[in-house]
């Protein structure tokens, strides 16, 4: 499993649960920002805004506590989370009637809610609250749209400084499998990997939840990449259903 560690123990308890053991190497590290200038700034205008996209749970985590020390939410703000995973999250909080696709987990799905069609989101303005970097479809197609949007990072995404622990497993035979769940992901896995062990990786079965990370998986000659449903439970499925004898 190679997702930040805040987000892997619920999937690492179904591996648990269907006979598997779940090794835990996340390709994302998660920490504070140094600066939280550019949030306190947002908080002070917090009010002028009409929607609020938290990109995940780590946007949640790292921007709702220190808004809500500040000031109360705006009964005005609406809330909008890309996953049910954030969904949750924000509830934690006191935060409800969030707008959150159901089907898919991604951006794309988000810019297809009835919410944030040209008609409901030109002239005004959102914010979005994210990890350092990222895709810019979110703030390009809603600015496209007449919006105007602020977007803020409030949590700094790193990669490990090595991949040693799965060399290791993949030199003793011990490592069946991989989960990734983002494309930034399994770029850093690839920049970590000499030579040899990307010949590994080119043969190990791959577990992906979008689209988009199979297409990548693809382009860098990843041999055995699996589509699976979205969240936790498409994971797990396509882990079940997956012929380990071929």
């Amino acid at each position: 499993m190679t997702r930040p560690r805040a987000q892997a123990s619920k999937l690492a308890g179904l591996i648990t649960e269907q006979g598997g053991e779940a090794v835990l190497f996340p390709l994302l590290e998660i920490s504070p920002l140094a600066d939280h200038g550019p949030l306190r700034s947002a908080i002070t205008r917090i009010e002028s805004y009409s929607l609020a996209i938290f990109v995940s749970p780590n946007s949640v985590a790292f921007s709702l506590p220190y808004i809500l020390a500040l000031q109360a939410w705006p009964r005005g703000l609406r809330p909008v989370a890309i996953g049910q995973s954030t969904v949750m999250s924000l509830a934690s909080y006191g935060l409800g009637d969030t707008l959150a696709p159901v089907a898919r987990f991604d951006s794309e799905a988000v810019l297809e809610l009835p919410e944030l069609q040209r008609a409901a989101v030109a002239g005004r303005r959102i914010l979005i609250l994210r990890g350092n970097g990222g895709r810019e479809l979110l703030a390009d197609q809603l600015r496209e749209r007449g919006a105007e949007v602020d977007c803020v990072s409030c949590y700094q995404r790193s990669a490990p400084p090595d991949a040693a622990p799965l060399v290791a497993l993949w030199r003793y035979g011990w490592l069946d499998a991989l989960t990734i769940s983002s494309s930034e992901g399994l770029r850093n896995l690839v920049d970590l990997l000499d030579e040899s062990s990307r010949a590994c990786l080119r043969s190990t079965p791959v577990f992906v939840p979008h689209q988009r990370i199979a297409d990548l998986a693809k382009e860098l000659a990843l041999q055995r990449v699996v589509l699976s449903g979205p969240g936790d439970a498409g994971i797990i499925a396509a882990l079940c259903a997956y012929d380990w004898l071929q």
